[in-house]
């Protein structure tokens, strides 16, 4: 299914939402690949742009073959929120996502993230200063809500709605939640119903059936994909496929799973040198292999080792 945000039309409706630590540019080119309609970007601080922090660098990253990429960012003042978009906007972006629905405590402490749950009129100001400045269109993504108590993602979506937001993300989870329990996809459709703007549902989606089911009960213009791609982005394609032809594709054999992991490793160590991308790629190997046979010992090995060729000679050699 095609879907369009504002002026953009993606090639279909199945998108990686971002994720901090994983959802960096090599992982999104593999995404990218097997069929992903969007990406984002890793959020990035509005303040550590403002500050030219040197960290931010890399988040910013972009190819042309990943596109179309949006760029996440969070904050909690207007000003430097719509400054910063500002600057961001002249940059290869697709759109500028701004993320209301982070749980993090030190993000939270600090207003930003999902807090502005519990402040709309704050969301209101940094929404509108922001459609007001660019010529992108602007998303945004948040929560169920912040406590049981206070479930307001509805009147939040309709606030965004009027501030000319171009489309909104809903987690069905609120921020109490983080990422336990299950997601509430009804919140989901009782946003969609509230709005005529497009709506990406997320939340608990980990298979084609996943998907499937959760544009079906919630009714959802697109389905944003989290946790369910960590080590597993053949995910899109077997979505992709199911959604149009009800087929499932077998997940991937020995070798494709030996494959990937050694192309995203040398992505890895291409994008940020071999030290770091043999670090980076402890975690990966881990979610790429769970449930795979012998795949502790093998985890507990790769998570010893220094240099890249020792880390694909166990993939090699484990991975049948």
């Amino acid at each position: 299914m095609k879907l369009r945000i504002g002026a953009v039309e993606l090639e279909n409706n199945v998108a990686l939402a971002p994720m901090a630590g994983v959802t960096d540019l090599p992982f999104r080119l593999l995404c990218k690949e097997q069929g992903c309609g969007a990406m984002f970007t890793e959020m990035v601080s509005a303040r550590a742009l403002l500050y030219r922090n040197r960290n931010t660098g890399p988040l910013l990253e972009t190819r042309e073959e990943e596109a179309p990429v949006a760029v996440q960012i969070f904050g909690s003042d207007p000003d430097i929120m719509s400054e910063m978009a500002l600057q961001l906007e002249e940059g290869p972006y697709a759109w500028i996502d701004v993320n209301m629905g982070c749980p993090v405590p030190k993000i939270v402490n600090n207003g930003e993230g999902s807090a502005l749950m519990k402040n709309p009129a704050l969301a209101e100001k940094i929404l509108t200063a922001m459609v007001k400045k660019l010529h992108k269109p602007v998303t945004v993504k948040f929560r169920k809500g912040f406590t049981e108590k206070d479930v307001n993602a509805v009147e939040f979506a309709r606030m965004a709605e009027s501030c000319g937001v171009a489309a909104v993300a809903v987690h069905g989870r609120t921020r109490e939640q983080y990422y336990s329990g299950k997601a509430d996809w009804d919140i989901i459709r009782q946003v969609k119903e509230a709005v005529s703007i497009p709506v990406w549902g997320n939340g608990d989606v980990f298979t084609p059936e996943d998907a499937k089911r959760m544009q079906e009960e919630t009714g959802c213009d697109g389905i944003l994909v989290a946790r369910g791609a960590k080590g597993n982005p053949w995910l899109f394609r077997r979505i992709n496929h199911y959604l149009n032809t009800g087929e499932i594709l077998p997940p991937p054999d020995g070798a494709e799973l030996k494959r990937m992991i050694i192309r995203h490793a040398q992505l890895q160590a291409e994008y940020r040198g071999e030290a770091i991308a043999v670090r980076e790629m402890r975690k990966h190997v881990a979610w790429y292999t769970a449930g795979y046979p012998h795949s502790s010992s093998l985890r507990c090995d790769i998570n010893q080792t220094e240099t890249m060729e020792e880390l694909i000679r166990l993939i090699e050699e484990r991975i049948h």
